[in-house]
């Protein structure tokens, strides 16, 4: 089944809708968060918090997410979610107080770690036949669809928080009102969100998964997230998150001073590096559409080709490789994470793939917003040394020696089983 298949299921198109406006939404306040908090405090290390930010959800949300998520009905759980992202971003720019911000910030980030692994979990419930039976390659799909809605968004909402800005200012909206405007729009796009999945009747789980809960739910909720990591399915798959992570933390901490400073490319250039990773990914996302191959090699494949894009992005320093780059890059991270994700799927069901589903975003976002810190906090600290290893500048040494970490890290990847249609 293709993509044009999938997109005429009415309720996996409404979600994909849904899913699409809210990470639209999600991006272009990201941008809006990093801009109000410099406006705010006049601060490098202020704007350094927001990363933060993506990491303690993570740390101290996943256990209450993996509670929420195996106790609650699916369109329940992203319902509510999405409700509260609403009144929390309405809220964010209302007092220009950075611990104010930090908090509402902190918070919706915290919803959207509770959002994720219910949608994840319902993907196989809305591609499912008259039989309530899936292929791999179908549920590949339909993930990659997932993925691309989400991290497609990347460029337009980067585009559309520059023409709000710059329409704020026409009208005559200045100073920290610029950016209640863009955050005000979030809310809307979580709003929408919202009434897309109420117009689901249903996201599961169904009968069969229903009685596996019941049969599971009482062994598994005392221990939470530590009962997925025990799962050989699971601790196969999480390596690969890491490294991946790691990857798209690093590129995310020292991109803009990579493209400042050793390509010279300026904003222009940035943004375009931005765009063409959103280009990669729709590329990684025909890639699996076009021919299925075992899940395991998927993972450790995209992976390693991350790890040697990063390399030699930086060791070679120029724009024509950094631009190849960029769109190898997107094309080798979707196919990878949306391997994982899929793996999950197949291999698990029940309250163990909710679970697995909480643990692949939480290491997925901790793992960014930690390598992210790490990443800028090395290079800064060969800057004011004055040092340039092996001849590169900082920037250059931290990128390249985090590809090479990555590509040894897609060698600690091994997941159970064939790697194609796993057992349950």
């Amino acid at each position: 089944m293709g993509l044009r298949e999938q997109l005429n299921k009415r309720d996996f198109r409404r979600l994909i809708v849904g899913q699409t406006v809210s990470s639209f939404g999600d991006w272009m306040g990201t941008l809006a968060l990093m801009y109000f908090v410099l406006e705010l405090s006049d601060s490098t290390t202020a704007v350094g918090g927001v990363l933060v930010l993506r990491l303690l959800p993570s740390a101290l949300g996943a256990p209450v997410a993996a509670r929420v998520v195996t106790r609650w009905r699916r369109r329940s759980v992203m319902m509510w979610a999405t409700l509260v992202q609403t009144g929390m971003a309405l809220a964010l720019p209302i007092v220009p107080w950075l611990v104010w911000v930090y908090f509402w910030a902190f918070m919706i980030e915290v919803a959207g770690l509770i959002f994720l692994p219910a949608r994840d979990a319902s993907i196989p419930f809305l591609i499912e036949d008259e039989e309530n039976r899936h292929d791999t390659g179908t549920l590949e799909i339909a993930n990659g669809i997932t993925m691309a809605t989400s991290y497609g968004m990347i460029p337009v909402g980067a585009g559309a928080f520059g023409l709000i800005l710059l329409f704020s200012e026409n009208i005559g909206l200045h100073g920290n009102w610029r950016y209640a405007v863009v955050f005000w729009l979030d809310a809307l796009t979580y709003l929408a969100c919202y009434f897309a999945i109420r117009s689901i009747p249903d996201l599961g789980p169904g009968p069969a998964e229903r009685r596996e809960m019941e049969r599971t739910e009482q062994e598994a909720s005392p221990r939470g997230l530590l009962s997925a990591v025990r799962l050989p399915v699971v601790r196969g798959v999480l390596p690969g998150v890491a490294v991946v992570a790691l990857g798209l933390g690093a590129l995310f901490s020292l991109g803009v001073v990579f493209v400042r400073n050793v390509l010279t490319a300026g904003p222009v250039g940035f943004g375009t590096l931005v765009v063409l990773f959103g280009v990669g990914a729709l590329v990684g996302l025909l890639i699996i559409h076009r021919k299925v191959r075992k899940l395991s090699v998927q993972i450790r494949v995209g992976t390693a080709v991350q790890g040697v894009v990063i390399f030699l992005m930086a060791l070679l320093g120029t724009v024509a490789w950094a631009f190849i780059g960029a769109v190898l890059f997107g094309a080798a991270a979707t196919s990878a994470l949306v391997g994982g994700i899929t793996y999950l799927q197949e291999a698990l069901s029940g309250v163990n793939r909710n679970l697995a589903l909480t643990a692949f975003h939480a290491v997925l976002r901790f793992g960014m917003a930690l390598a992210a810190l790490l990443a800028g906090a090395a290079a800064d600290l060969l800057r004011k040394a004055g040092t340039a290893p092996l001849g590169l500048s900082p920037s250059q040494f931290v990128l390249a020696m985090s590809g090479l970490v990555v590509l040894f890290g897609a060698s600690l990847i091994h997941v159970p089983g064939n790697g194609g249609t796993p057992s349950k």
